[in-house]
């Protein structure tokens, strides 16, 4: 068993000496000058507080490169895999061309690395709480941050290794851990990763309440909507809606603030963000903001698909795409830029907000038959967007095509929904307009997932070469 020492800078960055189920030995700068025991961190509240303080700031920090910085670059990878945007010959070029999944790549590194080197911390927290002194309302409080982030992390794994939920529970997923441990674990499968991450996200509803420090912790509404979004591609129709109908209780659309670059987490809509301070700033590896912007001294490398551009009207708050920016025209693949993103140091980055989960209900009633409520919900966030809207009397898979279309307009660039609700529904992806780099996706295409990293092969005994057979 691992001999848990933490270190611990002065911002609160905690560090565990080794990382579970990888090779990559995480160095934070500046360097922590203090070390300090697992019995001195979980000697009270604000302790634990601070390791999950360190976790967030690992989660927008920069991990390895430009391209693999934190959770947004995750998401920026699958953001340029769809159709929608199209990148330059820049940072996440190969995520654009799909052309970036082979087991010595960076981007496969990352994926993996990064998210177990969370869930090694969200591990370090729960058992340091667990055998705590603390007050059990601590208790529940910290262990519920804990089982959430486990969860979450283990959902992108789970999505980013191996096909989706629907296609086949029983095929090889990556390794689950849930102490510390220095021995490498063997593959487990997809049913009992989903096994595990529903596990934990109700264990930590059970504990969690509405409160937390800033909109960067996780709290009750977040639970609910990383739940929103596991029934989603599980296809349990009935726990998606009531878990994002719960998501976004208390929120509101704010079709005013839009335009405001989306960087600041104080906006109504947002329901858990990544804050940037200039003293703590992520500088150029930022992605959507330092990539889009091209308004600001940013790469100005990601661009809008024409077509992408044309599903909206000329009254849509959305519509803040700009023509020519950098020459040509609408056949050029650099035509269209969007201002919807504000590059700054201390530009904050969202991660849930009100409208996804609005239309995540929408989605999950409309396949249940409710269409008259899937209806209202669906125009709630269209008309709040649009003055003109009009009112959906789609039916059937026009309406829920519809909800999904609306998903691409809402949230682009932001979480890679166009690339997950592909995967999730086994839709493929077609690119159309004046793409830089044309590819499509099958339906079940090899590609929407990555092969498992050289790095880990060689350092984890339960894993050999056959792992990527056939992947």
């Amino acid at each position: 068993m691992m001999n848990r020492i933490f270190k611990i800078c002065a911002y609160g960055l905690a560090s565990v000496l080794m990382l579970t189920s990888c090779t990559k030995e995480f160095l934070n700068e500046p360097q922590p000058t203090d070390s300090v025991t697992d019995v001195v961190v979980f000697s009270s509240r604000e302790g634990a507080e601070a390791l999950i303080s360190g976790m967030m700031r690992v989660t927008r920090g920069q991990f390895e490169a430009t391209d693999t910085g934190g959770l947004n670059s995750l998401f920026f990878a699958r953001d340029v895999k769809g159709n929608d945007l199209i990148q330059a010959s820049s940072w996440f070029r190969f995520d654009y061309a799909h052309d970036n999944r082979e087991p010595f790549y960076r981007r496969v590194r990352f994926t993996w690395e990064f998210p177990y080197f969370m869930i090694n911390q969200a591990n370090t927290l729960i058992n340091g709480v667990n055998a705590s002194d603390l007050a059990q309302e601590d208790k529940d409080y910290l262990l519920a941050q804990g089982h959430a982030l486990r969860a979450y992390y283990y959902f992108q794994l789970v999505m980013e290794f191996q096909h989706t939920y629907s296609y086949d529970p029983s095929l090889p997923a990556p390794p689950i851990y849930t102490e510390l441990s220095l021995e490498g674990k063997p593959m487990t499968t997809v049913q009992e990763m989903y096994d595990l991450i529903l596990s934990d996200l109700n264990t930590a509803k059970a504990m969690a309440s509405d409160y937390r420090l800033d909109k960067s912790y996780v709290n009750i509404n977040v639970i609910n909507g990383m739940l929103a979004n596991v029934h989603l591609v599980m296809e349990n129709w009935a726990e998606a809606e009531a878990a994002a109908n719960a998501a976004y209780e208390g929120f509101v659309l704010n079709a005013d603030g839009y335009d405001d670059g989306f960087s600041d987490m104080a906006n109504p809509e947002w329901i858990w963000a990544m804050p940037q301070t200039l003293d703590q700033s992520n500088y150029y590896w930022g992605a959507p903001h330092s990539f889009t912007d091209f308004n600001t001294l940013s790469y100005m490398a990601t661009h809008v698909n024409r077509d992408f551009v044309n599903l909206f009207s000329d009254s849509d708050v959305r519509n803040i795409f700009v023509e020519g920016a950098v020459g040509g025209n609408e056949d050029n693949w650099f035509y269209y830029t969007t201002n919807k993103f504000v590059f700054a140091f201390d530009s904050d980055h969202p991660i849930m907000r009100t409208p996804e989960f609005m239309l995540v209900e929408a989605e999950a009633k409309a396949r249940q038959g409710k269409e008259a409520e899937a209806h209202d919900l669906l125009f709630m966030v269209q008309s709040d967007r649009d003055p003109n809207a009009v009112r959906s009397a789609n039916t059937g898979e026009d309406l829920i095509e519809e909800i999904l279309v609306e998903r691409r307009k809402e949230l682009y660039a932001e979480i890679g929904v166009e690339w997950f609700d592909a995967k999730r529904l086994r839709r493929g992806i077609t690119r159309t307009g004046n793409h830089r780099v044309s590819v499509d996706l099958a339906p079940d295409d090899k590609r929407f997932f990555l092969k498992v990293p050289q790095s880990e092969i060689d350092a984890n005994d339960s894993i050999d070469d056959s792992v990527n057979a056939n992947r």
